[in-house]
């Protein structure tokens, strides 16, 4: 084969391969004309605007075991189950990012665009109805004192000069605030659950104060702490999304029916005793 006859059979394979391509390519765009965007199921939908198509994007502090937390690579607990039920009926997947917890009860990730929905066993108040939309109330709770097992501390008048450790922005740490002045022990606040705990073990902080659901999860792991009291404050639990907007009051308006749903079939007992070990209380 001479010279000329070579380049002529070049220009043939590349001209065929671009073809080829060009084939291809073509399918490949009618094919993504033919698919929906986004996912999820188009009925429930109507009228839900999402921060990103398909998922149910969730906005958390972590860790605060066992509502939600880290294992392995994937986010657990018994709030990601509960909201489990919102995105499976949506056709869902969740995706759930962790940011400070007051950006969440202020209601800056949500003016952010950062998620659809909150979660973190949040304290209704009056407070947090003025910037969010909350759901239905999902859980009872109260707050408690932890101490090391062996300390002589029962009760917050028995720590008159030692530091209670709380968690930033909760109801724990309010309430320690409240009571401080009459008992006379000094607040030490700490940016998360895990440093909250801990800090009590390693004897920086004489005791903690925080939600009864949480702390009681602590000692089962931690035979060498004690729950020794108990706060009547007579908190309820619900996730919160944006105030004032129509979208996500249709998806807080979605999941407290499928709550209603659950607690009339029995899966809100089962997702509550896989997390707490008993049923909840009538």
């Amino acid at each position: 084969m001479n010279i000329l006859s070579t380049l002529r059979a070049r220009r043939s394979r590349v001209a065929a391969t671009a073809a080829v391509a060009a084939l291809v390519l073509s399918l490949t765009a009618c094919g993504d004309e033919s698919e929906p965007s986004g996912g999820g199921d188009t009925d429930k939908l109507a009228g839900i605007t999402l921060v990103k198509d398909g998922q149910l994007t969730i906005c958390t502090h972590l860790p605060y075991k066992p509502f939600q937390y880290k294992e392995g690579s994937d986010v657990v607990g018994f709030d990601v189950d509960l909201l489990k039920l919102l995105s499976d009926d949506l056709g869902l997947k969740q995706e759930v990012v962790n940011i400070e917890w007051n950006q969440i009860t202020s209601g800056a990730a949500f003016a952010a665009k950062k998620c659809d929905v909150g979660m973190g066993a949040m304290t209704i108040t009056d407070e947090r109805k003025n910037a969010l939309t909350i759901s239905e109330p999902y859980m009872d709770a109260t707050q408690v004192l932890l101490v090391k097992k062996d300390s002589p501390y029962k009760t917050l008048a028995d720590l008159k000069g030692k530091k209670v450790g709380v968690q930033a922005d909760t109801t724990g740490k309010v309430y320690a605030d409240d009571n401080k002045a009459a008992n006379g022990y000094e607040v030490v606040v700490f940016n998360d659950l895990a440093l909250q705990t801990n800090n009590v073990k390693s004897g920086r902080v004489d005791a903690a104060i925080n939600d009864n659901g949480v702390l009681y999860d602590f000692v089962k792991a931690n035979p060498d702490m004690a729950v020794v009291s108990e706060f009547d404050t007579g908190e309820q639990y619900g996730f919160a999304a944006k105030k004032n907007d129509e979208s996500a009051t249709k998806l807080i308006t979605k999941f407290n029916e499928l709550l209603a749903k659950a607690k009339t079939d029995g899966k809100y007992n089962e997702i509550f005793k896989t997390w707490f070990g008993v049923e909840p209380k009538k």
